[in-house]
């Protein structure tokens, strides 16, 4: 969940100072990622030591640091070649701290600096290996060992070449990670690589370039440490695999002239301002950066590799990553719901034939129709659009339809057939524990179908086929509008497998009329913004909020409790209306503030039921409910009327009065909106 972003230009002048915004920069891009502290590295103006700025905080503070120490003088003149590094930090081992912070250093002469996304799951073993061969360790981070491991091993193999020295103690390590190095033994160079957490690697030249592939190297030469270099378990075989040593790779150098910049990210934001060319790196690739020729690598050959990583040209603009008129991410984002819904369906709902199609997914219909059953699998607001489109997707396909959370879907070890169809929903197409578990399903020969909000993400990738939700660019940890064309997307999934069939036609026009309205009810909802200000101004103080309702609002109910946790740090739970009395009442009194989502669905009557047990419990409940509602709204202390439309869809209206509410209330608290503290918006750990 940390934020990578390093920085190699070759032939291309640029000052360290320049290096260093640019740094910065980047990284600002990223601090979604991880605030608990920061740090770069850049090479000394000697050219012969390596310079390293951390602090504890936020970006803004790293800024700060750097203006204090290395404004002007040889800092400000240009160099040709340089490489620099930084990263933004989400603590999981170590508090955050300077001496946790990146990059981390082999040694004190900082011979070679680390910066890391992930876990190294093994570090224990490597690090007791080091120790004994007399490194000493100045942070509680697994991320040390890597940096030392190199070391060791550039110590013990003098002629291996830089990459050669990366993929060596990749070989020794275990976990998950993205990770970029610079030493001062090999300037100019940088490696990267990643194994389950996302990188990718920007290229900016001033020509076009030669060709839109880079080859995969795999090489002729062989080398592997002996027995006795091996630090993995006992009981484990001490033999390494077979590394594949390449030959000189200049011949694969993919640019007419040799002027280019290099940028290595966590994410696609950090390096769009830049360039828009980027080549997504797969598990257990290592890029690696010599004399201007980029080089990807192979740690393991399958079968199924292709030869070579395609450069892919983003249609991201830097406006969708500024805030503009805006005081925080999520609250633009909250505000671009109506048009992010409508991308969500253009090009695939055609309204005038009242047809949908979805590109991604159309070749599999047929084969999704005969399956067994759907799984849908996802985390946090990602699992809550699951449960919001459960109801219909079992209504419209007549198919068994299970929603699971990824981490517990893992823990149990659940059957999994080859005729079942599994779908995983990530806004980030990186949450580690929907990937785990896509994994699983895969080795099982279940169909994989990929919701998500990134392409090239690893979801995206090692998907059979999917839906990008097309939601544009979300910063905010506190997901908003994803959330509703993920919602949208599954909706679009359920009209599509009952197109042809002729007792859900009528139901099939209705949902589509209902969509070709929802961007002006969006709209609507929003104006309400104002009058949930208000609303916010008498709840902020108070400890908890309990959140009610049934059928498709219940996922309101989730979604809108964990926006409360996420901003404003108050308890909050969503309670299904039917449970009520089966436990959640004795929370009821006349001080709880209890919120209730009663709208004329076919779960009115029992709504409204669960509402007079709350009135009559001397609660007071703030209602949401429809226009013109006067029945509901006689039950109510305050309320909140929304538009109507079709029962499915009303989650996505009754969803943006609590992001609303839940932003109000985290300004009202004097939290930061887009930052909540201890999250980051890509989980990448487990």
């Amino acid at each position: 969940m940390c934020g990578i972003f390093a920085y190699l230009n070759y032939l291309t002048p640029k000052s360290r100072q320049e290096v260093l915004d640019l740094l910065v920069t980047g990284l600002k891009r990223l601090e979604y990622r991880g605030y608990d502290s920061t740090g770069v590295a850049i090479d000394s103006p000697d050219n012969e030591n390596i310079v390293m700025v951390k602090r504890t905080g936020k970006v803004k503070v790293l800024e700060e640091a750097i203006q204090e120490h290395f404004s002007g003088g040889e800092y400000s003149k240009p160099v040709l070649t340089h490489v620099g590094i930084a990263h933004t930090r989400w603590a999981t081992h170590g508090v955050p701290c300077e001496r946790n912070s990146h990059p981390h250093r082999s040694d004190d002469g900082n011979g070679f600096v680390v910066v890391h996304n992930g876990i190294i799951t093994n570090y224990n073993d490597v690090k007791t290996f080091l120790a004994k061969r007399g490194y000493e360790f100045e942070s509680d981070t697994d991320t040390e060992v890597f940096a030392k491991l190199v070391h060791h091993l550039w110590k013990t193999h003098p002629t291996y070449s830089f990459r050669e020295l990366v993929e060596q103690a990749i070989l020794q390590v275990e976990g998950a990670f993205a990770i970029a190095v610079k030493s001062k033994y090999f300037p100019g160079e940088c490696v990267a690589s990643r194994r389950s957490s996302p990188l990718l690697v920007g290229i900016k030249t001033k020509t076009r370039l030669a060709t839109d592939h880079i080859p995969i190297l795999y090489g002729k030469d062989e080398k592997k440490l002996s027995p006795d270099q091996d630090i993995r378990p006992h009981g484990q075989s001490r033999e390494l695999p077979v590394l594949p040593r390449s030959e000189s790779t200049s011949e694969f150098m993919p640019l007419e002239e040799k002027e280019v910049e290099y940028f290595f990210a966590s994410d696609a934001s950090a390096v769009i301002e830049h360039t828009n060319r980027v080549i997504y790196l797969e598990d257990d690739d290592v890029a690696a950066v010599r004399d201007g020729t980029l080089s990807i690598h192979r740690l393991k050959k399958s079968l199924d590799d292709p030869h070579a990583r395609e450069i892919t040209t983003l249609k991201m603009e830097i406006q969708q990553i500024m805030k503009g008129n805006y005081d925080y991410f999520m609250q633009k984002e909250i505000f671009e719901q109506p048009d992010s819904v409508v991308n969500t369906m253009r090009g695939r709902v055609r309204f005038d034939g009242n047809a949908i199609v979805l590109g991604g997914i159309k070749d599999y219909i047929p084969e999704i129709k005969r399956c067994r059953r759907l799984m849908l699998i996802g985390c946090g607001t990602s699992y809550h659009s699951a449960v919001a489109t459960r109801q219909l997707l079992e209504e419209l396909t007549e198919l068994p339809v299970m929603v699971e959370l990824a981490s517990d879907f893992l823990d149990r070890n659940t059957p999994i057939f080859r005729d079942d169809v599994c779908f995983f929903i990530s806004q980030s197409g990186e949450t580690a524990d929907t990937l785990m578990a896509l994994r699983y399903c895969k080795q099982r020969g279940a169909l994989i179908v990929g919701i998500t909000n990134t392409v090239g993400s690893s979801i995206c990738r090692e998907s059979h086929c999917g839906v990008h939700i097309n939601a544009g660019p979300e910063i905010g940890v506190a997901s908003t509008k994803a959330y509703t064309s993920q919602f949208i997307s599954l909706v679009m999934f359920a009209l599509v497998m009952s197109e042809d069939r002729l007792s859900l036609q009528q139901r099939r026009l209705e949902i589509l009329q209902a969509l070709s309205n929802l961007a002006d009810q969006i709209r609507a909802v929003l104006q309400l913004d104002s009058k949930v200000q208000e609303l916010a101004k008498d709840l902020y103080q108070h400890k908890s909020l309990l959140i009610m309702g049934r059928g498709y609002n219940f996922a309101t109910c989730l979604e809108g409790a964990l926006k409360v946790k996420e901003l404003t740090y108050m308890h909050s739970e969503g309670i299904m209306a039917g449970e009520l009395k089966h436990g959640p009442l004795a929370l009821v009194d006349d001080s709880m503030p209890v919120l209730m989502i009663v709208l004329r669905d076919p779960v009115y009557v029992k709504c409204m039921n669960a509402l007079q047990q709350v009135t009559s419990r001397k609660g007071c409940p703030i209602i949401i409910c429809e226009e013109g509602d006067e029945e509901t709204k006689a039950f109510s202390s305050r309320h909140l009327e929304i538009p109507r439309t079709v029962d499915c869809l009303q989650g996505i209206l009754t969803v943006i009065p609590m992001q609303l509410l839940s932003y109000h209330i985290a300004v009202l608290r004097g939290c930061d909106v887009d930052c909540p503290r201890n999250l980051a918006k890509s989980v990448t750990v487990e």
